[in-house]
C-alpha cells in the first residue's frame, strides 16, 4: 500500500507565505506527493523535495522558465499497479471525461489541477478524473482543498478530499 497526497496550484508565495499545517503534516506522513502544477516558486518544489518521500510534479501555465526546467508538462508514474498521469490543464469542465479518457488510453487514474476547483469522476472508460483544488486559493470554494488517497494492488481507495481549516491564514507577503 502507498499513501498518496495529492495537491495543485499552492500558488506560493504570491497566494499564501506558506502551505498549511495539515498540507505539510500529510506530505510529511505520505509515501508519495503528487503536484499537478501552478507551483510558482522554486523554493515550493525545493521544500516539498526535501519534505516528501518520493513527490512527482508537473508544471503549471504560471510557471516559469525556472520551474519549466526541472518539471515535465506531463508526468507518469506507476503507483501500487496504479498508472497515473499529472498534468495542470485539461480544458473546459464540458466533455473532460470523453477528451481525457482519449489523450489518456493507458492510464487508470489523471491528477490535474488549473480550476481549483475539486473534481472526482469516472469516464465511461474507467479513467479517474482528480482535481484537488487548492490548499491555498479557494477561489469560487467555500474552503482550500487538497486530497490524500491510497494505492494498493492496481485500486486507487480512501481518495478523501481534504478542506483547510478556514481560520488558517498564511497571507502572501
Amino acid at each position: 500500500m502507498t499513501s498518496l497526497v495529492l495537491i495543485a496550484d499552492t500558488h506560493l508565495p504570491t497566494r499564501a507565505r506558506d502551505l498549511p499545517p495539515e498540507a505539510w503534516d500529510a506530505i510529511d506522513a505520505a509515501d508519495l506527493v503528487i503536484h499537478a502544477g501552478d507551483w510558482m516558486d522554486v523554493a515550493t518544489l525545493d521544500a516539498l523535495e526535501a519534505r516528501a518521500r518520493r513527490l512527482v510534479g508537473v508544471y503549471g501555465n504560471n510557471d516559469g522558465p525556472a520551474l519549466r526546467k526541472r518539471l515535465p508538462e506531463i508526468a507518469r508514474v506507476d503507483v501500487d499497479g496504479v498508472r497515473i498521469a499529472v498534468v495542470h490543464e485539461t480544458g473546459a469542465a464540458t466533455r473532460r471525461e470523453e477528451r481525457m479518457a482519449a489523450a489518456f488510453p493507458d492510464v487508470d487514474v489523471l491528477v490535474f489541477g488549473h480550476s481549483h476547483i475539486p473534481w472526482d469522476t469516472v469516464a465511461t472508460s474507467g479513467l479517474r478524473l482528480l482535481n484537488p483544488g487548492s490548499p491555498t486559493d479557494r477561489r469560487r470554494q467555500p474552503v482550500a482543498t487538497f486530497m490524500t488517497a491510497t494505492a494498493r494492488d492496481g485500486r486507487l481507495d480512501d481518495v478523501r478530499l481534504v478542506p483547510v481549516d478556514p481560520a488558517w491564514r498564511a497571507p502572501a507577503h
